[in-house]
């Protein structure tokens, strides 16, 4: 195998993979039976599969493989680069990686969800109300990501992420998942590495990897169990299998763009706006179709199939939270369907021949006038609007909801730590364009932005055609995200924002206007070396922001110990145990813990409950042949119910949380838990 065949190879294994074992897993889910037997014998022989038809060639050109394969000369310092830069940095993420355990954010969330799937391998999780003697009003079950719905109690949540988590479960425990995320986070600049070697040029494949693995963002997700990595190896990993299918045989071509297109759809299964982000892979599916592509039939089939799985699962496990989203998700949907619609309408134009022609002469027109120019020009334009957008407006969003006035409460207090006017409405979206300056710098916003005007004007030149998707599908994401970012606005945690593609696909576009200045210049007759100098400069100068942002956090470790302080805190429980509790932050942060880590019926009292509410509830529990434990955060707040006993004091420390400047540091972090046993009268 030459070094061109492994890069290509080695940058859609992970994506081909991951897509396998979602299409194993999430059937299993749905029937109850996501077990490590029955999901490992599927995995194989489908991963296999997925290996085969995703990794070998049959070019159209024969000389191409002939030259080295689909990337062409490619030298082994390139390919071994782009895989050293991976593995050092899966290494070094492991080693700083994070337990985000106990629940407060997203990661942990995720982490509970998945530890309920390792050890059960089905959904939705049971209240166990006969636990406590057959519930009562003073109790509920529900907590932050967890919907007590019905009977029952439902994660927030798309399962994709999870699914994968359980795995590293089955293998080696809570710490087997928590390192998935190093793993995952090494796996996305692989496959960076390999879409910038096939849009920009292999050469420049090991510095794509680089600027992408030291942006603080990357190094940030990759050390906690976030949903954006495997999402972001099913994108990349899908663009670089449909930009090798452009080159294969008809049969093979529609066998990786089938696997392309459900590796793109399966990021609805990891991300429910994942929808948004594939919307151009349906238009490009349509104009294969209406030029008679095979490959563009395997294309939407991949697509639709990996989307409706993400889809039935969200509706039929994780229904509570698409409710929940219903504000932003309908319109989303409709907006889909409207673009199936369309592309369909176009396909049948574009097939008729009398408007086909007259489309396609049309199209052939612009290339040859002024509207390239212009595209790049209003490319330019539309950066320098989202610069001057915080001097004409600032974005507020007035709470509605309960969900909404807890976001505000937060913001307010991040303000007052912070010294800043206390203002809950503020939700900063206007700064999204100065948040990715923070984290890339502005001399990689200045090429990206020139390679982005660049690139629309190739394009509608009809040049560049390998470029058609990519930037599709970039620059879609990357102005809604930058217009409407949709997340708390606290820094590093609004930095998962960009990295679901924002920030790839402006690295992207980065190294490709680095490459094509480099040709020019040698073009306009300067030697190699010289040219070679420029190159290494210019990345050398691009990096420098990217490592003042990224260093202080780099080596900072936060959310330490956690998986440790929860072993020791059920096994100072105990078995048969009914734990209630009584303290709200207490409750947020333990109630799922308790029923998935320590495997014990847990629920949590309403807030006007009274002792006597706890006395009764203590009571029914030991009449249903256990005992009562009831928990709280501190001493006097357990007391009047039993001798009180410390069974948790864990000292660490948590990303620090900036609002309008780029974050750094940490901040301490001290959870206290102590229960009391109620003792029969």
């Amino acid at each position: 195998m030459n070094a061109g065949r492994l890069l290509a190879r080695t940058t859609v294994a992970p994506a081909l993979l991951v897509a396998a074992w979602l299409v194993v897993a999430m059937p299993l889910l749905m029937g109850g039976a996501f077990r490590p037997g029955p999901a490992v014998l599927l995995w194989v022989p489908v991963a296999a599969a997925a290996l085969w038809l995703g990794l070998r060639r049959s070019p159209r050109d024969v000389d191409e493989e002939a030259a080295g394969g689909p990337l062409g000369p490619v030298p082994w310092w390139s390919a071994g680069g782009v895989i050293a830069v991976a593995v050092v940095f899966g290494v070094f993420e492991a080693l700083m990686c994070s337990e985000q355990v106990i629940v407060r954010r997203d990661p942990a969330s995720y982490f509970q969800f998945a530890t309920w799937l390792k050890d059960h391998g089905s959904l939705p999780i049971p209240q166990l109300r006969q636990a406590f003697g057959g519930g009562d009003p003073a109790l509920k079950f529900d907590s932050p990501a967890f919907y007590q719905d019905g009977g029952a109690i439902v994660p927030q949540f798309m399962a994709g992420l999870p699914l994968i988590l359980a795995l590293g479960g089955w293998v080696g425990g809570a710490h087997g998942m928590l390192l998935m995320a190093p793993l995952l986070g090494a796996c996305c600049v692989l496959a960076f590495g390999g879409l910038t070697a096939r849009l920009a040029g292999p050469r420049w494949a090991p510095a794509g990897a680089l600027l992408l693995a030291l942006t603080l963002p990357m190094l940030w997700v990759s050390r906690s169990t976030f949903s954006e990595p495997p999402a972001l190896i099913l994108l990349l990993g899908g663009l670089s299998l449909l930009h090798d299918a452009r080159t294969e045989r008809p049969r093979a071509a529609a066998a990786k763009a089938f696997l392309g297109g459900l590796a793109l759809g399966l990021i609805v299964l990891v991300r429910i706006d994942g929808i948004r982000d594939i919307l151009p892979v349906v238009v490009y599916a349509g104009l294969l179709v209406a030029r008679r592509r095979r490959s563009g039939y395997a294309l939407a089939a991949g697509l639709a199939l990996g989307a409706a799985a993400g889809l039935v699962e969200g509706y039929l496990k994780s229904r509570p939270y698409l409710d929940y989203l219903h504000a932003s998700l309908n319109p989303l949907l409709v907006i889909s369907a409207a673009i199936v619609v369309a592309t369909a309408l176009l396909v049948v134009v574009l097939r008729w021949d009398a408007t086909g022609r007259r489309l396609r002469a049309a199209g052939a027109a612009i290339g040859r006038g002024r509207l390239p120019g212009a595209a790049a020009i209003a490319t330019a334009l539309l950066m320098v609007g989202f610069a001057v957008r915080p001097l004409v407006q600032t974005v507020r969003r007035v709470p509605t909801n309960t969900d909404d006035r807890l976001n505000a409460q937060f913001i307010e207090a991040v303000q007052k730590i912070n010294e800043m006017p206390l203002d809950g409405t503020r939700q900063y979206s206007e700064l999204s364009l100065y948040w990715v300056v923070w984290y890339i710098g502005i001399p990689a916003l200045l090429l990206a932005t020139f390679g982005a005007a660049l690139l629309v004007r190739r394009l509608l030149r009809r040049q560049s055609p390998e470029w058609l998707l990519p930037y599709a599908v970039v620059v879609w994401t990357t102005v809604q995200v930058l217009v409407r970012p949709g997340i708390t606005p606290d820094h590093p945690w609004a930095s998962r924002r960009l990295i679901g593609l924002v920030i790839p696909g402006l690295l992207l576009f980065t190294v490709f206007a680095a490459a094509w200045t480099t040709k020019r210049l040698r073009r306009i007759g300067y030697s190699r070396k010289v040219v070679q100098a420029t190159a290494v400069v210019g990345i050398a100068l691009t990096l420098v922001p990217i490592v003042i942002t990224s260093a202080g956090y780099m080596v900072n470790r936060t959310d330490q110990k956690e998986v440790g302080a929860v072993e020791a805190m059920c096994d100072r429980i105990g078995p048969g145990r009914s734990v209630v509790v009584i303290e709200a932050g207490t409750a947020d942060r333990f109630l799922q813990v308790l029923r998935g880590m320590c495997g014990l019926p847990a629920a949590r009292t309403i807030s006007f409950a009274t002792a006597a509410d706890v006395r009764r509830i203590a009571g029914k529990i030991e009449g249903a042949g256990r005992r009562p434990v009831v928990m709280g955060s501190k001493p006097e707040q357990v007391a009047s119910y039993g001798r009180p006993r410390q069974i948790m004091r864990l000292r660490t420390r948590q990303d620090g949380r900036t609002l309008d400047h780029p974050p750094g540091g940490s901040w301490g972090l001290a959870i206290d838990v102590w229960i009391a046993e109620p003792q029969a009268p």
